[in-house]
């Protein structure tokens, strides 16, 4: 059996070593193997909706605010429904594809969870 350490996000058994960090195949959560001060920082870090509802990678979002595409004449309308959401950092924090747009990244103030 492995002697590596549980997945601290979902608890899986099935770790492995890739290089400095832990990787859990299950939920591709990444940590150090040195410490746990790595996972506070993962954890601290929440995307909230515009009416407050916390975000997850998968999530079915809707639009709440005409938003025009940086670089064409395309909008987005209210009401657009995205699904399959998936965060990253920076400014705009949500990457998805919407139908008939194309992949873009939105900025979370925006959005409304279904």
């Amino acid at each position: 059996m492995s002697t590596l350490p549980a997945c601290p996000k979902c608890n899986s058994e099935f770790t492995y070593e890739d290089g400095q960090l832990l990787i859990c195949p299950e939920c591709a959560h990444e940590w150090s193997a040195d410490g746990a001060a790595d996972a506070a920082t993962d954890d601290d870090k929440v995307i909230k909706d515009s009416v407050g509802n916390v975000l997850q990678d998968g999530d079915t979002i809707t639009v709440i605010k005409d938003l025009k595409v940086k670089g064409s004449s395309l909008v987005v309308k209210v009401g657009t429904k995205v699904k399959g959401i998936r965060l990253c950092d920076g400014d705009h924090d949500i990457d998805c594809k919407i139908d008939g747009i194309g992949a873009m990244k939105l900025k979370s103030e925006f959005v409304r969870k279904v």
